[in-house]
């Protein structure tokens, strides 16, 4: 029997659609060298981002905001393709986040202060079952320093939104802020509480700007310090209780007594 035109168009979106999930959610090696491809995407993107912001405005840089723009909206069809359930998907916070962002690269004129939301990108890449699993597989490094390196990535996304609300919200009317540096400057000394008084927000707006980078940034620099200088354990489920963490050397589960077998990498 002959399918018809439409009936082979449809086919064509299901090999697409198949396509697409591979990539997001299963673990092929496509797939996995996919994923990191993404991290090094939103890497480049924060470094472009940061570096540009102390560059006046050109053409050039319109140009390569647009390009960049292009491949961001490239993947954020492609993940909503993937997806199960695509309109959920668009409901998410960090969706909404990567839209803005996104529209801030192909806006001429917008700039891509915004852009520091792409960074919340990572937070969910970092989060994500796989992408763990297979970082701890393929990185003995992030496997050793797991909570350290997800604490000190939360703690640098949380400056780079700071950093550029504060100068979406200030540079304009704010003679302090003059640029990115002046409010990088301004959010690592209201996080760490120095407070030197010689870059204030004003306004009741402002205050509350401060004190919501004093109240997050230290709990989020407290999580860092206590992730780097508590005692180190290794996780790896024990089969009967479940438990996730334990200590290097264990041999038993100090819940239930099962035995772990954790392998040793012979350090």
């Amino acid at each position: 029997m002959k399918i018809p035109a439409e009936g082979a168009g449809t086919s064509a979106l299901t090999a697409d659609r198949r396509l697409f999930r591979e990539l997001y959610y299963r673990d092929t090696d496509r797939a996995v060298r996919f994923r990191y491809g993404l991290l090094v995407l939103d890497a480049v993107t924060l470094v472009f981002i940061v570096s540009t912001s102390f560059i006046p405005r050109s053409t050039a840089l319109e140009v390569a905001d647009t390009l960049f723009g292009t491949v961001l909206v490239a993947e954020f069809l492609a993940r909503l393709r993937a997806s199960p359930r695509p309109w959920r998907e668009l409901a998410q916070p960090v969706t909404i986040a990567d839209a803005v962002a996104v529209l801030c690269f192909l806006i001429p004129g917008l700039g891509a202060a915004a852009g520091f939301l792409r960074a919340l990108r990572v937070l969910r890449l970092l989060r994500s079952r796989r992408i763990l699993v297979r970082l701890r597989r393929d990185v003995p490094a992030f496997r050793r320093n797991e909570d350290a390196v997800i604490a000190a990535t939360d703690l640098a996304v949380f400056i780079f939104i700071m950093t550029g609300l504060v100068y979406e919200t200030q540079h304009r009317s704010n003679p302090d802020i003059r640029d990115y540096a002046d409010s990088l400057y301004f959010t690592v000394t209201a996080l760490t509480t120095t407070g030197f008084g010689d870059i204030t927000l004003p306004g009741r707006g402002g205050r509350l700007l401060t004190v919501l980078i004093m109240f997050c940034g230290v709990t989020l620099f407290l999580r860092l310090a206590q992730s780097l200088f508590r005692p180190s354990k290794v996780r790896y489920p024990c089969p009967e209780c479940g438990l996730q963490r334990h200590e290097p050397d264990a041999v038993h589960c100090k819940a239930c007594g099962h035995i772990l077998g954790i392998p040793d990498e012979g350090t």
